[in-house]
């Protein structure tokens, strides 16, 4: 999508960095006074979030805090949308990421028990978590073609690829998740993304 956006359009960087992205326009610094009453946390929790993240606009921000620092005129004239996975497949996959980065030795059962999951419900809904914000969820495992869907809507080319996958290399072993999760670790994943679940609908598929 960067390459989609023009010199005066806001690009957030990405880590690892992928050729051909070029973040830009995302480091104003924020005003936090304006800010402070609106979050649901308070106004300390506000603070801490201001000088924790100086930037205004930053990488996997939440939709409610970029409509908080867009114009309403950005906000309501462009099309918003994100990408939902399957909690099970995306915690094993954050799963085989963590493990990586603290040099493959950490078991999916220590995994679990530390319960860092990748929920991100609160990144596409309103402050509550209750409503969602963006105008489409797009689904992981439908991922190519919800894309050509919402490219054909807003006019932009797709050959049919991405071309890339950002942290891609951090899985090596593609067993489906219904092959690796016992009952327990099931109800774990579960329990932890109850909202995303009564969200989307999603459940353990049967493996196939």
């Amino acid at each position: 999508m960067s390459r989609q956006c023009g010199p005066q359009d806001i690009v957030t960087p990405i880590a690892p960095p992928v050729e051909g992205h070029e973040p830009r326009n995302h480091e104003e610094l924020v005003n936090p006074i304006s800010e402070l009453l609106q979050p649901p946390e308070g106004p300390l929790a506000a603070l801490r979030n201001v000088f924790k993240r100086r930037k205004k606009f930053y990488n996997h921000m939440p939709g409610w805090l970029i409509q908080q620092r867009v114009p309403a005129r950005i906000w309501n004239t462009y099309f918003k949308f994100c990408v939902e996975r399957n909690p099970w497949d995306k915690v094993l996959s954050h799963y085989y990421m963590t493990a990586s980065r603290a040099g493959g030795s950490l078991s999916l059962e220590q995994y679990l028990s530390k319960g860092r999951f990748p929920i991100n419900y609160f990144r596409y809904t309103d402050r509550s978590g209750a409503r969602i914000i963006v105008d489409r969820v797009l689904r992981y495992e439908n991922l190519i073609n919800d894309l050509a869907e919402v490219f054909s809507q807003v006019n932009v080319r797709f050959e049919g690829s991405l071309g890339i996958r950002a942290k891609s290399e951090y899985r090596t072993n593609y067993t489906p998740y219904q092959s690796v999760f016992n009952e327990e670790q099931r109800r774990i994943v579960e329990h932890a993304f109850a909202r995303e679940i009564e969200l989307h609908g999603y459940r353990f598929e049967p493996n196939t």
